[in-house]
């Protein structure tokens, strides 16, 4: 099964419609959401409609920190930009949508791997693994007992918007690895691996092209990919909205 891993999509309808593309065109034939469907973007609706109806037909799809503030905003006025946007994401939504992003799960496991938006140890903390010490702590989460999957090998998630890979080799340490795009990288099971797979609507590493990543679990293989898309045309319906514009002009820098 080739199953496609898309994280912080941040309503960026734009940069999904590309993903999706190259994802079917790259042989997917699984699709999961790793939280952060809404936020900062100017189609949360059309996003989660989207994503509603790719879950009718499959697709897995867990709570992100911005689904949950979209869902049940701060009733105080909380000044940062992660909250700064979820009562206008808020009001955008129906109540079906609402309820479907209140209603999501934090983790899914399945067969060899997990999903998690941040991070597998305590995942309603919103960490971002973004060391090895994190991966290591989200890691064994996920993989010993008594509260992991000894079956895991895998776990996948977003929330830091980069594309990491990490590897426990055989000293226990966990590795850090920066893949290239669209170069397939060998993950065998007898190890355990932590990827990060970057953020469909919002790269935060100077490049504004989209990000996924696809996993091959019987060549056991994980592609990076990067993705160009109509980043203008994500701009313009930013500033359409009553936004901070300062959320259009950072998909152009990729910050």
């Amino acid at each position: 099964m080739k199953l496609a891993l898309f994280a912080d999509v941040h309503a960026n309808r734009h940069a999904l419609e590309a993903c999706l593309t190259h994802a079917e065109q790259a042989g997917a034939e699984r699709y999961a959401f790793l939280g952060d469907l809404v936020g900062y973007g100017a189609e949360p609706a059309g996003v989660v409609q989207r994503v509603m109806a790719m879950r009718e037909r499959g697709a897995i799809v867990i709570k992100g920190n911005h689904d949950l503030y979209a869902s049940a905003p701060l009733a105080h006025n909380n000044k940062t930009l992660g909250h700064s946007s979820a009562a206008w994401t808020h009001e955008q939504l129906s109540p079906d949508e609402r309820s479907f992003l209140a209603g999501l799960p934090l983790t899914h496991t399945e067969s060899s791997f997990l999903l998690v938006h941040a991070s597998a140890n305590a995942p309603d903390h919103w960490r971002y693994v973004e060391t090895p010490e994190l991966a290591a702590a989200s890691l064994d989460a996920a993989t010993e007992p008594p509260v992991g999957n000894m079956n895991v090998r895998y776990v996948f998630g977003g929330h830091v918007h980069a594309q990491t890979l990490f590897f426990r080799g055989g000293a226990g340490k966990l590795m850090p690895f920066t893949p290239a795009p669209g170069v397939p990288i060998p993950v065998p099971r007898h190890r355990l691996w932590l990827a990060t797979v970057g953020s469909v609507g919002q790269p935060r590493d100077g490049r504004p092209d989209a990000m996924y990543a696809l996993f091959d679990d019987v060549a056991q293989q994980l592609t990076f990919h990067r993705v160009a898309y109509d980043v203008q045309g994500a701009m313009a319906a930013i500033r359409a909205t009553d936004l901070m514009p300062f959320f259009a002009d950072r998909l152009e820098m990729g910050r």
